[in-house]
């Protein structure tokens, strides 16, 4: 008999890969390498991982640096059936060597030349090393500083970490002086630009050839995302770290940080910056480079100018469009890219359900009545008032207590204490939502005076406690914050599970940005999704651009009331929202803001009219999920998602029927239709046919078959196969007659065994073994439950 796929690596694959010193340190081997952590599936209303993607083995030349994909199959297969495999996962982890075997002949595809070839053996990590840097054109001294070694203490990078890590270590070594990363929120750039920090500064690399460490600048545009990485991820640089503010610099110093703010010109100094010579620093990482600094006309882009002579990678979240174009420009093409839409295919990042919440007055507009004044007595001139004009025009607080209160009701149906971030208009409208919603929820407010809690550049420090709080994992307040702009990018709060989006948002770059407030997963905390609750409409509008690289596993229009309360759910094909959309986007009438108006004589000039009367509703609710392929589903019906999926897999209710009936065979398209994202248990209760057998439901929602329930099966079998009981003792026939009722009560798992022989009623007639005995043995045993199932599921 020929080896299956396990014995071939055991006997054939694993000797042939020592014996090529694949196993000599540095040099190393990792068998059944688990590379992604498999896809988040939410379909079936409960979180679901997906299948994981494992290589048979993936070497590597040391330990921070692989070289090649090996996939094996069963000695008897053809030796190419696993190169399609190998070459698919070499691409992916972006290796340039991929091998298929079947422990007698190897077959390898070479990425540098294109040449496929069979082999006698594999080839020693040296020959591999050489060969790469041939075609990488790698010197001695470059190739040596390549492999400096990453600093590993804790986690080791993911996969593509480690790509972005080695192919821009490379990139400098070998002079390409501009450099861009594209990385989603969530994927760790902070701890990228950690490790190719460390890497060079431990190799003693420099940009002048000189025999010191390099001086290395890390630049952004807000404290939050210095402070931090400078405190945590940069730790281990210890001494060697400064950050440039207040007016101080340092020259003794290695590894700096630094706002734009704190170096650039303003109208009492020329610019900080200008008291370094201009080839003071050999490399400057630039994290969110998409927020203006590579612009020509910027003040910033001055920085990255004086310092030209050194080497500069820029890091973002955001790829190429319209809206960022320059960044591309200045930085160049990226060295690599991980995408939102790849690090939810992986299992890297949380997928997110997307509730589209509209009011009345966003969906229809608002116009004042005749002559009617605002909380100031002003006149609020006459015009219609759209989404795009509330609280940045006119401030209608209906629409707030309206979209506080919906919000309130959705977090006491699903977790009053998620971890929730709401995007206002502005630093007043964060205010006025804060009040809103903490006098909803005066019972915890109670318990937690900071339940809800403004973060806005006017909290300062204040704001920085409530928002150091809100990201620990351990503690309970602040539940929910309100912002404008504040944290719409380097907040890292794992634990967020709710986004809600209260202002406009027209560029693609900050709804990323935003989004990726909640794309991190934490599952030791429960956090494998999110729900982003968009009130506003534009967000929603963002989904249809071509330019968006992950579509949402659920979205939902919900129209509410004055009061918070629903009015109606909607669920729209893509058409129906794209002609919504150009609905929406229709040309408004201009609308006079106080600021037109001649108040000047007034104390207090409001910048808005401030309408505090009137009702608002809610009124429309859109549904989009992702299936297993990453297509989006027009609805969010359950029932015809899991059709679908039963149907590619089998041709007709007769092909189900044949695997089904089969307990080995039934575990396998239970596993197959649960790495779709299907259980039975969502299945029935979306169905809400709690009683129904679990293969007759999915052949009555694929096939349109009867539907048929376990009693009905159960009664079948004790009618019509007396005579499969009646070969058995009296005790062997009570056992198994009490396998029928466990079945006819919860199901064909109750089937399982040993489990269920170690639960009463069954478990009175002793234990395993002699359970086993009353059948003459533990085979016989197996058969008689085997039969039981069988005759079950007969046709």
């Amino acid at each position: 008999m020929s080896l299956n796929e396990a014995d071939t690596c055991r006997v054939y694959v694993t000797p042939k890969l020592q014996k090529a010193a694949w196993e000599i340190s540095p040099h190393s081997m990792t068998e059944q390498k688990v590379f992604t952590d498999g896809r988040v599936f939410t379909t079936s209303g409960k979180p679901l991982r997906g299948e994981r993607k494992r290589a048979d083995y993936l070497l590597h030349y040391t330990r921070d640096f692989a070289l090649a994909v090996v996939e094996a199959k069963p000695e008897a297969e053809p030796v190419g059936t696993g190169m399609q495999q190998a070459k698919d996962y070499a691409e992916i982890l972006g290796l340039k060597f991929a091998y298929a075997t079947n422990g007698h002949e190897i077959l390898e595809f070479d990425y540098t030349t294109g040449c496929e070839q069979l082999l006698s053996a594999f080839p020693t990590p040296e020959t591999l090393w050489e060969r790469l840097k041939a075609a990488e054109n790698l010197s001695d001294e470059t190739a040596s500083r390549l492999l400096t070694p990453a600093y590993l203490i804790g986690i080791k990078p993911r996969y593509y970490q480690e790509i972005a890590i080695n192919r821009t270590v490379q990139a400098i070594l070998q002079g390409q002086r501009r450099n861009l990363l594209t990385m989603a929120t969530g994927t760790g750039k902070t701890v990228v630009a950690f490790q190719i920090c460390w890497k060079l500064w431990n190799a003693r690399w420099n940009r002048t050839g000189e025999h010191r460490k390099p001086r290395i600048l890390f630049l952004a545009d807000r404290n939050i995302l210095v402070d931090d990485p400078k405190d945590k991820t940069f730790a281990p640089f210890g001494e060697a770290r400064f950050k440039i503010e207040g007016g101080e610099i340092s020259k003794g110093r290695e590894m700096y940080f630094a706002i734009y703010q704190a170096l650039a010109k303003d109208e009492r100094r020329p610019g900080l910056y200008r008291q370094y010579p201009r080839d003071f620093f050999d490399l400057i990482v630039v994290d969110e480079c998409h927020r203006g600094s590579a612009r020509d006309e910027s003040n910033w882009r001055e920085i990255l100018d004086y310092f030209e002579p050194a080497y500069q990678l820029g890091m973002t979240a955001t790829p190429l469009r319209e809206d960022n174009r320059d960044t591309y420009r200045y930085f160049g093409k990226p060295l690599y890219t991980y995408s939102l839409k790849q690090g939810i295919a992986d299992g890297f990042l949380a997928p997110y359900r997307v509730h589209r919440v509209i009011t009345t007055v966003d969906a229809s507009g608002w116009r004042p009545t005749k002559g009617e004044l605002d909380r100031y007595g002003r006149e609020i001139p006459d015009g219609e008032y759209r989404t795009e004009d509330f609280e940045r025009v006119v401030a209608l607080r209906s629409r707030t207590e309206a979209i506080a209160r919906h919000l309130t009701e959705f977090m006491k149906r699903t977790d009053r204490f998620a971890k929730t971030i709401v995007f206002c208009v502005d630093q007043e409208h964060a205010d006025e939502m804060r009040r809103a919603i903490a006098n909803l929820n005066q019972d915890l407010v109670k318990q937690y005076p900071n339940y809800v809690a403004r973060v806005t550049s006017d909290e300062k420090d204040i704001g920085r406690g409530h928002l150091s709080r809100f990201q620990e994992l351990e503690t309970t307040a602040p539940v929910i914050l309100t912002t404008s702009q504040l944290l719409t990018t380097g907040v890292d709060a794992p634990t967020c599970k709710n986004v809600v989006i209260v202002r406009i948002i027209n560029s693609m770059s900050e709804f990323k940005q935003i989004i990726g407030r909640g794309t991190r997963i934490r599952e030791d905390y429960g956090k494998l999704y999110f729900n982003i609750l968009d009130y506003t409409g534009s967000a929603t509008r963002q989904f249809a651009d071509p330019g968006f690289d992950g579509f949402p596993e659920f979205a939902e229009d919900i129209t509410m009331d004055t009061e918070g309360n629903t009015v109606s759910e909607v669920e729209t094909t893509e058409a129906q929202d794209a002609e919504a959309d150009q609905g929406e986007e229709a040309a408004l009438e201009d609308c006079p803001t106080p600021a037109d108006s001649n108040n000047d004589d007034e104390p207090h000039n409001p910048r808005k009219y401030y309408a505090d009367g009137g009702q608002v509703q809610v009124i429309g609710h859109q549904v989009m999920e992702l299936d297993a392929d990453g297509k989006q589903l027009y609805t969010v019906q359950y029932t015809d998602y899991t059709a679908e999926k039963v149907r590619t897999l089998f041709r007709s209710a007769n092909e189900l029927h044949d695997q089904w009936a089969n307990p080995l065979t039934r575990e396998e398209v239970l596993l197959t239709l649960e790495a779709q994202g299907i259980t039975f248990e969502a299945l029935a209760d979306v169905a809400k046919q709690p009683e129904a057998d679990p293969f007759d439901l999915l052949c009555h929602v694929a096939f349109h078959t009867p539907l048929r329930t376990r009693r009905e099966r159960a009664a079948r079998v004790r009618s019509h196969e007396q005579a499969f009981f009646a070969q058995y003792e009296e005790k062997s026939r009570a056992i198994l007659n009490a396998l029928l009722d466990k079945y006819s009560e919860h199901g064909p798992d109750q089937l399982a065994i040993p489990t269920a022989l170690q639960v009463p009623p069954i478990s009175q007639y002793g234990n395993l073994m002699e359970i086993a005995t009353l059948f003459g043995g533990a085979a016989p045993l197996k058969q008689a439950v085997d039969r039981l199932q069988t005759l079950i599921y007969t046709m």
